[in-house]
């Protein structure tokens, strides 16, 4: 399968709590379900909680690419601003905060570019480990 469909489906779960919406991989097929709470889903096939047969996409944060990744970004590229990286990560919309900081730093271009490659990184690391082979991309 294509490393694009997988990075898609993690994006899908990734794009709300880690409850709202689910996305399984068919390990014999490749083929991936859709499910959310909030729209229309796809209609799961009756084993889909065979764990030998589908894979379910893990969430962002399942990975540590959440707030870990943040810290992890701030320690290697903001070291003057780690402390007030952290404060704010202690109060609701920590994201939007921190990108308006990294904004005033000019570092928001290189945020996106660590994440990216960092989420990439783990994802691959992650179909690895769950035995789904993927194409490059």
């Amino acid at each position: 399968m294509k490393f694009e469909d997988v990075m898609d489906a993690f994006e899908f779960v990734s794009s709300n709590y880690e409850t709202v919406n689910m996305a399984l991989i068919s390990l014999e097929t490749g083929e991936i379900y859709y499910v959310s709470e909030w729209g229309e889903s796809d209609e799961l096939p009756d084993n889909y909680e065979d764990r030998a047969s589908y894979a379910p996409v893990p969430h962002k944060n399942s990975l540590n690419l959440g707030r870990d990744l943040v810290f992890e970004f701030a320690a290697d590229n903001m070291e003057d601003e780690y402390d007030q990286v952290v404060r704010i990560f202690r109060r609701r919309g920590a994201y939007s905060r921190f990108k308006g900081l990294l904004e005033d730093l000019g570092k928001l271009e290189l945020w996106f570019e660590y994440e990216d490659r960092k989420k990439k990184e783990v994802l691959r690391e992650w179909c690895l480990d769950n035995d789904i082979k993927i194409d490059d991309e």
